[in-house]
């Protein structure tokens, strides 16, 4: 497949629609986290954001909804929640939310801590700032897919933290996007362009059982 191939939209496609999308996505990741309380199993954090969408009047869900509570921080999307652990009193979580508004797809996650721990509440704060350094550098370098995640496993490891290299970022557009799969945005050779491309960054602590995750569109 060509890189104009990969990059290729819709008929119905706006990019406009899909800034509104990013942002009805972002305030659905902000109510869901302030539900969220300690106490809560992971479970029924997931039960709880399926009904906030509902109210936000979503169109559909386009990948599951995924809340992801202590250890289970340290799983990729693919992988499945070991049991269903209660969110602490002091303790981290994660929300992953790939979203359909007026036909075109959001996705946005971000982490989240109660407590005071002070090594979560930075891995927290550090995962967005990677992110955002990483998107940084792709606007100002216009580099390929695969070296923007170089780059990102690079300040990683400037934080103190591991990347996850089996999260690389992917494709969205006017749904259903898998007409026009590409591929993860960390093997694409050619500069992504705007609007297209879903930069996520997991990372791990190098020796606790927790990570943190946050997505966004590149834009």
């Amino acid at each position: 497949m060509s890189t104009v191939d990969k990059q290729a939209v819709g008929e119905k496609f706006s990019p406009d629609a899909m800034e509104h999308a990013r942002v009805m996505t972002w305030k659905a990741v902000q109510q869901i986290a302030d539900a969220i309380r300690p106490g809560m199993r992971e479970s029924e954090a997931n039960a709880r954001a399926k009904a906030i969408l509902q109210v936000l009047g979503m169109e559909r869900i386009w990948h599951p909804v995924i809340v992801r509570i202590g250890e289970n921080t340290l799983r990729t999307f693919r992988e499945r929640s070991a049991d269903d652990p209660v969110l602490g009193s002091n303790d981290i979580f994660f929300v992953d939310l790939g979203v359909v508004w007026s036909q075109h797809e959001g996705d946005a996650g971000a982490t989240f801590v109660t407590g005071d721990d002070p090594e979560m509440i930075r891995c927290a704060e550090d995962v967005e700032t990677i992110h955002d350094e990483v998107a940084e550098h792709w606007r100002s370098t216009g580099c390929s897919g695969i070296a923007l995640y170089d780059y990102a496993a690079a300040r990683a490891e400037t934080y103190g933290w591991r990347l996850n290299v089996d999260i690389k970022g992917h494709r969205v557009s006017d749904f259903p996007h898998a007409i026009y799969k590409a591929g993860d945005l960390g093997e694409f050779a050619a500069a992504p362009a705007a609007g297209l491309w879903v930069l996520e960054i997991q990372i791990a602590h190098p020796t606790r059982p927790f990570g943190a995750f946050y997505e966004d569109l590149l834009a």
